[in-house]
C-alpha cells in the first residue's frame, strides 16, 4: 500500500516511521506557533496526502508532548477522509499552565493509516435487546 505525499510548503518534512513496526508516521510543523495555556491553535504541516483506497488517516497526539508539556490534540483522533486533498493541519491545545512554542520542524502529531468499511444504512422501528441495553456512561462502575 502506498501513501502519496505532496509538499504544499517547500519547507515541509515528509512523514516517516521513526522505528520499524511503529503504527504512526511522524507529522511536523512548518511554522512557529505560540500556544498559550488553555489555547488551541491550528498548526500547518505543509503537506497534502492521497490515501490508498478504503483507508482513512487518523491524526493522533504524541504521548511525550502530552506528558511533558500538557500538549494534546482536540478532535482526537482527527479523521482525514480518503478523498481529502487539502493540507493536513493539526488542532493542538495547551492544557498546561505555561505557554508552549511549536517550532518549525517539530514533531507535533502522528498519523495512522487504517482500513475503513462502509455500511449500508437502514432505518428500523426496533433494535435487538442486549444485557447492556441503554446503560451508558459509567454503567459498569469503577471496579
Amino acid at each position: 500500500m502506498k501513501l502519496l505525499i505532496k509538499k504544499i510548503n517547500p519547507e515541509a518534512r515528509i512523514p516517516f516511521y521513526a522505528h520499524s513496526g511503529d503504527a504512526g508516521l511522524d507529522l511536523f510543523s512548518v511554522e512557529e506557533v505560540l500556544i498559550k495555556p488553555m489555547e488551541r491553535k491550528l498548526v500547518h504541516t505543509g503537506i497534502g496526502i492521497q490515501l490508498p483506497s478504503n483507508t482513512e488517516a487518523q491524526v493522533r497526539p504524541r504521548s511525550g508532548l502530552a506528558l511533558k508539556y500538557g500538549i494534546t490534540l482536540l478532535n482526537s483522533p482527527g479523521t482525514v477522509d480518503e478523498g481529502y486533498r487539502g493540507e493536513i493541519k493539526v488542532l493542538m491545545i495547551n492544557l498546561s499552565r505555561e505557554s508552549f512554542l511549536v517550532e518549525r520542524g517539530m514533531k507535533i502529531a502522528q498519523m495512522v493509516v487504517k482500513p475503513v468499511k462502509q455500511v449500508s444504512v437502514e432505518e428500523v422501528d426496533e433494535l435487538s435487546s442486549t444485557d447492556r441495553g441503554q446503560k451508558g456512561f459509567g454503567s459498569t462502575g469503577l471496579k
